[in-house]
């Protein structure tokens, strides 16, 4: 019989999001080992799924805190979990601070405490100081905790301080996803056709504050090229986005589907990754458009993964936080210079073929996890 990982995670697939994504080809990377998972569900019912072989346990939550889901049952049902599959190890997908405690308490002595710490949580009001206590008690607990980037382990970050048990594991991207198929090139002509062939700059995110999408928007007026910006995604931010755009050359695509993200992706010439928080721990979608050859221009954020994902002047340009005179006037170097803008492409794709793969991703996961059992 495997080893045993149960998975505690806030969603899984089918449900979207960076998160989300990373914690499905994790659990289904990692084949040494049978994998459990215990999230919460989105219909407000309380089931048991098969996912690709993987039992996933949605517990119901019945309110939320301060967008925080609280499943009261949630309790019972680890419980079960635990007795049914006695796991070895138990791996904790934070931030979930409402599981800190449960998991402190229901922990088998034997059983190993791992922390993929994905992002802090960076409210510092009044609910981080009641959550504070507990998320030291499970810090102080775990066996080994898991940043996504040697850039996270960073003094303003709660981790700082375990040092000793903290290791590198970033994300990574499905390339399956990411390599046009048959035919698509035709599709991405289409699209670059659509918009009279002009250099175009691609952002994709979901529509709120950390991600910048205003700046981003406020540095298209001081782009001195022809060209157009296209915003993927949509959230609560969206119409106010939209008031305040260009509307001659910011074009809102909405919510697009895989495959035609996919499409965008190779299209366009330049990711304008604007996140401006170190809650944007890494970039799942920034990695994404670097595989694609999307020459990316980020900001710079201290503690986040952002600038050792995409180096300055290796993959493509950085520029100082919320600058946006700086940042367009980046976009319009790279646009200036054909040459320049090929080799940040090219050096995008090899970084993250080399590196931030799924398939690479969980070979290291599984190493880590292998190597914290033989202790």
């Amino acid at each position: 019989m495997p080893k045993t990982i149960l998975h505690v995670a806030k969603y899984y697939y089918p449900e979207e999001g960076g998160i989300e994504t990373v914690t499905k080809y994790l659990v289904e990377g990692l084949t040494d080992f049978r994998n459990i998972v215990i999230c919460y569900s989105t219909d407000g019912k309380t089931r048991t799924d098969e996912v690709n072989g993987v039992v996933v346990k949605r517990v119901a939550p019945m309110f939320q805190i301060a967008r925080q889901d609280v499943p009261l049952s949630y309790r019972r049902h680890l419980k079960k979990l635990i007795k049914t599959y006695q796991p070895d190890i138990i791996n904790v997908h934070c931030p979930n601070p409402y599981v800190y405690p449960i998991v402190c308490r229901l922990k088998p002595k034997n059983a190993k405490l791992v922390l993929l710490w994905h992002s802090d949580i960076l409210t510092k009001g009044v609910l981080y100081k009641a959550i504070k206590p507990v998320e030291s008690i499970i810090l102080k607990k775990a066996d080994l905790i898991v940043a996504t980037s040697p850039n996270y382990v960073h003094p303003s970050s709660p981790i700082y301080k375990y040092g000793d048990k903290v290791k590198i594991l970033p994300n990574g991207v499905i390339t399956e996803n990411l390599d046009l198929q048959q035919g698509e090139e035709e599709e991405v002509r289409k699209i670059k056709e659509g918009y009279d062939n002009k250099p175009l700059i691609l952002f994709v995110g979901r529509h709120i504050p950390y991600k910048g999408i205003d700046f981003l928007i406020e540095a298209e007026k001081h782009v001195k090229h022809d060209c157009y910006f296209l915003i993927a995604g949509r959230g609560p931010k969206t119409e106010e986005l939209k008031r305040k755009a260009n509307p001659k050359r910011v074009k809102f695509l909405g919510k697009v589907s895989d495959t035609a993200l996919r499409r965008y992706y190779h299209a366009a010439d330049i990711f304008g990754f604007s996140s401006i928080t170190k809650q944007e721990a890494f970039g799942v979608a920034l990695a994404e458009a670097m595989y694609c050859r999307c020459a990316p221009v980020t900001f710079e954020i201290e503690g986040s993964g952002v600038n050792w994902l995409s180096p300055a002047g290796e993959t493509g340009e950085v520029v100082p936080l919320k600058n946006v005179e700086a940042y367009a006037a980046a976009i319009d170097k790279i646009l200036s210079d054909k040459e320049l803008l090929h080799n940040y492409a090219e050096a995008s794709h090899q970084r993250v073929a080399d590196h931030f793969t799924s398939e690479i991703v969980a070979a290291e996961a599984d190493r880590l996890l292998n190597q914290l059992l033989e202790k």
